[in-house]
């Protein structure tokens, strides 16, 4: 067993539980499966679906499932912004570059949440919309 990391102000981290982890890597990492068994539509199903699961079970879990839920939400945002400037004509030379990019800063944040939940540490995801808690 490891020791609690270190946070800021002096706080310290609890240790995860296996279950813990496996339910926080599994927030992080549904997003993207739901992503693409979706075409990108649906990313916001699969935390919604470990928040619901996890809940009353896990506190570390809930916390990533709510996290990923609530970037998922900034980002569809974002995605919808980027096909209506695909549509447009001119708006397309800015609307593919940008799809591009929140994919790629999506893949990213998902798979160092998902690292860091494997290590026992909780991740913030930058850009959200706070629905969930």
């Amino acid at each position: 067993m490891s020791c609690p990391t270190p946070q800021p102000y002096g706080g310290q981290q609890p240790v995860m539980s296996n279950d813990d982890r496996t339910g926080a890597m599994l927030a992080h990492l549904s997003a993207p499966v739901a992503a693409v068994l979706s075409a990108g539509w649906l990313s916001m199903v699969g935390p919604l679906i470990v928040w619901f699961v996890y809940k009353d079970k896990s506190p570390a879990a809930r916390h990533a499932a709510a996290g990923a839920f609530n970037f998922n939400l900034s980002f569809w945002v974002l995605y919808l912004i980027s096909w209506i400037l695909i549509f447009t004509v001119i708006g397309a030379v800015i609307g593919i570059p940008l799809l591009i990019v929140i994919f790629c800063v999506a893949a990213w944040c998902h798979i160092k949440g998902a690292v860091r939940a494997s290590r026992g540490e909780s991740y913030e995801y930058p850009w959200q919309l706070r629905v969930l808690a």
